[in-house]
């Protein structure tokens, strides 16, 4: 039951993301100049280079899932034997890219913030700010529920189907936030 209403709940934030899309298509098609304009203040290899991280934290993410369903919490060998990690590893080193990945977005917001693309700034802003903020705050989200099923495996006095369960759907909601980004980020960055 967990696991649908999970992809129930992820289906309505697809509808979500989905209006964000349609706003800003919208707003972009009434105002093509003021696209042009505010674009070439992005920073495209830096975004490439940070959603490539966030890309491959699904694979990270996605290896703390196989672990877990092999009912391995934590690693059974030395820190860089990477074969021999449990679910735990493979979630930090996700947790840490993700992490990452936001510091990335700050970075980014600090810089366009002094190119002068605020909220205020422009409808552009506004919509940039709102599609890849909200989408942050996803991620933010994804990196407590990380938090929370590391610590679950620490509390626990065994690995339980219920925890393996918890990291799987941890996981759809990390993959559904990696693939709304690679939409947004093509999106924002890549469509001129």
């Amino acid at each position: 039951m967990v696991t649908v209403g999970t992809i129930v709940w992820l289906s309505s934030e697809l509808m979500f993301f989905a209006g964000l899309f349609a706003a800003y298509f919208t707003v972009r098609n009434i105002s093509p100049e003021l696209w042009a304009n505010e674009t070439v203040k992005l920073n495209i290899p830096f975004a490439t280079a940070n959603t490539t991280i966030l890309v491959l934290s699904s694979v990270t993410c996605q290896f703390g899932v196989f672990a877990a369903e092999r009912g391995k919490p934590g690693r059974s060998g030395k820190l860089f034997q990477f074969k021999l990690w449990g679910m735990r590893e493979w979630f930090v080193l996700t947790y840490l890219m993700g992490a990452i990945f936001i510091g990335g977005q700050a970075t980014e917001y600090a810089a366009l913030v002094r190119e002068n693309v605020t909220i205020a700034s422009s409808p552009y802003g506004s919509l940039f700010y709102l599609a890849t903020g909200f989408h942050g705050i996803h991620v933010v989200g994804g990196l407590i529920a990380f938090l929370l099923v590391i610590g679950r495996t620490f509390a626990a006095r065994r690995f339980t189907h219920e925890q393996a369960i918890s990291a799987i759907v941890v996981s759809y909601y990390w993959h559904f936030v990696d693939i709304v980004w690679v939409g947004l980020f093509a999106t924002v960055y890549l469509i001129r």
